[in-house]
Order: structure tokens, then C-alpha cells, then sequence
């Protein structure tokens, strides 16, 4: 009798174990799946296969496909290589970062510099040297003002002048040079290619014509139109008084404005005779 108890005792028992190791091990594997959480959709984008330059146009070689996480898609992606195919790029692109269509020119664009203009603007080149050029640190992609000195028309006499005509244009080649050197190292060149509007196209060239061009490098960041009055050679060297324009009287349907040069103050002398004090005033010549 006992050895029975015994028997069923036993059998009670290692149902138990059996039915607690399983739900052990269930509760386990819920707590896995639950860490783990949704399976990861994943989906093909089209990638850099190696560095790529400005100008360059894409094929096979140059791209390839991996796999990205669905939910995270970058905007402007391309999923096969055919759509890329053909296009230049317009901006450098690092080995393995997404092609994107901002980063490319259309595919009727070709390639070269002509890829990189954006519709409606214009490529001018003009002659630089070492002082004109900054240094050399006028490079791909900096920004520039541009200066031209001339022979003043106007404004009171001949003499010359020194205009800023163009703010915050874009360099897009240094020589036959389009990518800028990582290292920011400068590169004396003999001609500089800047993008411009094409109403700014015919400023820049009857001023590389007519004058004498300097540009001026500022911080790419620094995009504020600062608008600088011209620098007269009369002014500069003499220091003498600004002029002024005055409306003289009009006798016809248009009133005509004449320079009207400012007198310049008198000048006194304190004379001092024993006690007595005496201030004289002078016309200044």
C-alpha cells in the first residue's frame, strides 16, 4: 500500500517538473521574441561603389546596391541602377553614401561642368593671377565678392573708382579644377569660373573688359549683401569733402540733378595782445 503512495507520489511529482520546465521555457521564449521585437523590413537602395567627383557620370561601376531598413528610406533614393545610370553628379559623394536625386543632374544634362549649372544660371569665366585669386584660396565651391576699378563717369570728375558689382557668388572651377582640395590647400590658376545670373553674366565681362577685377573670399556661411559704397581715387588720396548732389531748378517737364561740391568750414586764429583776447576767422581755401 505504502509502495504505491509511493509510485503515484512520484509520477504527481514529475508531471510538475515537466509542466513547470515547460512553462519555464515558454515564458523565456516570449521574453526573447518580445526583446527582439518586429522583424526588420528591409529594402535595396542604390550606394556609391567608390569616391565620386563633381562632373563625374555614373554606370555600373561606380554604384552598387545593399540592403536598408524600409522605415528609414532617405528622401530622393534610388532602388535600381538603370535610373541612375547616365547622370552626372553635382556634388561629392563619399564611397557607400546613398545616390540621391539632389546630388544629380538631369539625365539630358551630359556631364562636366555644363552638369553642374542649374537651369537659368550661367558659368563665366575671367583671367586671375596670384593677387586677384586670393592667394590661391579661391577655390571650387568658396564664395567671392567681385570688385572692378575703372575710370569714374560722373560724380564730380575723372579719376578712378572702386565698385563692388557681384556679392556672394559661387566659385564652380579653379583652372580646369571643379572639386575642391580636402585639405584647403591653395592653387595659384589662371582663370576662375564663378556661377552667376545671366543679367550678372554681362556685368562680370564689361568689367573684366573695361577695368581691372579683384575678388574679395568670404566665409561661405556669410550669405548678407552688404551693399559697400564705391571708393573714389579723389576721395582716397585727397580727402576731400564728399560731394553732394543738388536739384537745380527745372525749366523743361524733368528736373536735372548737378553735383554741387560742399564748401569747407572756415578756419579761426586767437589773437592775444597783452590782456586782450581776439578770435579772427579765416576762409579755408
Amino acid at each position: 500500500m505504502n509502495r504505491n503512495r509511493l509510485m503515484v507520489g512520484l509520477a504527481v511529482a514529475v508531471l510538475l517538473a515537466f509542466i513547470l520546465s515547460a512553462y519555464v521555457y515558454h515564458a523565456f521564449k516570449k521574453a526573447e521574441v518580445n526583446a527582439a521585437g518586429p522583424s526588420l523590413r528591409m529594402t535595396t537602395i542604390v550606394v556609391a561603389a567608390e569616391p565620386l567627383k563633381v562632373g563625374e557620370r555614373l554606370d555600373a561601376s561606380k554604384v552598387k546596391v545593399i540592403q536598408w531598413p524600409s522605415n528609414s528610406r532617405p528622401e530622393g533614393m534610388f532602388s535600381d541602377v538603370v535610373e541612375v545610370a547616365n547622370r552626372a553628379v553635382i556634388n561629392n559623394m563619399a564611397e557607400n553614401e546613398p545616390i540621391l536625386a539632389a546630388n544629380l543632374a538631369s539625365s539630358e544634362s551630359g556631364a562636366g561642368l555644363s552638369a553642374t549649372i542649374p537651369e537659368g544660371m550661367r558659368a563665366v569665366s575671367v583671367s586671375v593671377n596670384d593677387v586677384v585669386g586670393v592667394a590661391g584660396f579661391v577655390t571650387p565651391g568658396t564664395m567671392v565678392d567681385v570688385l572692378v576699378t575703372g575710370n569714374s563717369v560722373g560724380n564730380g570728375g575723372g579719376g578712378s573708382v572702386t565698385r563692388t558689382i557681384l556679392e556672394n557668388i559661387k566659385v564652380l572651377a579653379a583652372g580646369q579644377k571643379m572639386e575642391q582640395d580636402r585639405e584647403g590647400k591653395p592653387e595659384n590658376v589662371p582663370v576662375i569660373t564663378l556661377l552667376v545670373t545671366p543679367e550678372d553674366a554681362g556685368k562680370l565681362t564689361m568689367a573684366a573688359t573695361e577695368g581691372k577685377i579683384q575678388l574679395a573670399l568670404r566665409n561661405t556661411v556669410d550669405t548678407k549683401s552688404t551693399s559697400p559704397s564705391p571708393v573714389l581715387q579723389s576721395n582716397l588720396f585727397s580727402g576731400g569733402a564728399p560731394v553732394t548732389p543738388v536739384a537745380a531748378p527745372s525749366s523743361g517737364k524733368h528736373a536735372v540733378a548737378v553735383a554741387k561740391p560742399v564748401a569747407p568750414p572756415p578756419y579761426s586764429v586767437e589773437v592775444i595782445t597783452g590782456d586782450k583776447h581776439e578770435v579772427k576767422n579765416f576762409p579755408n581755401p
